[in-house]
């Protein structure tokens, strides 16, 4: 046994109900926390699953995700309750919400329900003011700046073994300015920044999803987890699909005072905030490789990239930038890990 899960079943373990518990391991994600399921038992019936956080506090600090879980929890979003935490030893014990991922639930069938029951939490989100201790930081120009770099960083350059010119770096630094404006220029809210349908899970008897993976929430702009969602990094959707759900979830922010736009102006936003976002992702996803072993994350590469692609061939002013990306980075990106999966998911 490696001495965290030591460390952890032993802490649990203090608590009624769970003396004999043993951690079975869930999941860990792309960052240093692990997951594991222990069984509270009691008289009154059924043990009880619940889920316990592994934090090591030297990696990761979970002051963001106890202050925002609270504060959700208080106003009726769909996170886990906490039952039990120490800071101390980056420890917690959360309700559990089962293991079925949105991913894995979707089809043709369920999707529309799913999708907009989860635009619907969304909104919930994005009226939320900040915790009363606990800051949320904002979606600036640095943090924008700082995601995008990911991509010529590690896809382009580490990755890809691209050697970039002046040229391609002034392409990259007037394509980077141009979202950032767009970015900044949008009406500002409470961002999950990862709401997407590998942290969003499907609970009986509802559409609305239990909310997983809030901790890096920001104040940000009102399109960035529609984006997230709805331009998933690992499943896509036909156009006039994707389309409808957009303006189903415009309409609902609007009702909500969270912004103004009409539909044109929203579906900019929308286009030009999932490149950035894009960017991050397809940088990110090349880290977890190069650094941390995670080399799973590399097969989603091409369809984030091909987003980046379909999008850019609507701006005009991002003309250069999209014949790069789809005649230089791309033929490097397909003969080193592959094609995007079927471009776009098919309705049957």
């Amino acid at each position: 046994m490696d001495p965290r899960l030591q460390l952890l079943t032993n802490w649990v373990r203090q608590f009624t109900g769970l003396e004999q518990a043993v951690a079975e391991p869930v999941s860990g994600d792309a960052s240093f926390r692990r997951y594991f399921r222990v069984w509270q038992t009691s008289d009154a019936g059924p043990p009880t699953p619940l889920i316990v956080m592994d934090a090591p506090p030297e990696h990761e600090d979970c002051v963001p995700f106890l202050a925002i879980a609270r504060h959700w929890h208080r106003h009726g979003i769909n996170v886990p309750d906490i039952l039990q935490a120490d800071l101390e030893q980056g420890f917690l014990l959360l309700e559990d919400f089962g293991d079925n991922l949105m991913l894995g639930q979707l089809n043709d069938t369920t999707a529309d329900s799913l999708y907009r029951g989860a635009l619907t939490e969304l909104v919930g989100i994005q009226q939320l003011a900040a915790p009363e201790d606990y800051q949320l930081p904002a979606y600036d120009a640095a943090l924008l700046d700082r995601e995008m770099a990911l991509f010529p960083d590690w896809l382009l350059e580490q990755h890809l073994g691209m050697a970039l010119g002046n040229s391609e770096r002034a392409l990259l630094e007037t394509t980077f300015a141009f979202l950032r404006e767009s970015a900044l220029a949008q009406p500002e809210v409470t961002v999950h920044r990862d709401y997407h349908s590998r942290n969003l899970l499907v609970r009986p008897g509802t559409n609305r999803p239990g909310v997983i993976d809030f901790q890096d929430a920001v104040s940000g702009p009102v399109t960035y987890d529609a984006v997230s969602l709805l331009k998933d990094c690992y499943i896509s959707w036909p156009e006039q699909t994707l389309c409808d759900w957009l303006e189903f979830f415009r309409e609902r922010s609007a009702a909500a005072g969270l912004h103004r736009a009409d539909r044109e102006t929203f579906r900019q936003w929308f286009e030009l905030m999932g490149m950035q976002r894009h960017l991050k992702a397809a940088g990110i996803f090349a880290r977890l490789a190069i650094r941390d072993g995670k080399h799973g994350y590399l097969d989603d590469i091409p369809r984030t990239v091909n987003y980046l692609i379909t999008a850019s061939a609507r701006q005009p002013a991002l003309r250069c930038f999209h014949e790069w990306l789809a005649d230089v980075v791309m033929p490097e990106i397909e003969s080193r890990i592959g094609t995007a999966p079927g471009q776009e998911r098919k309705s049957q």
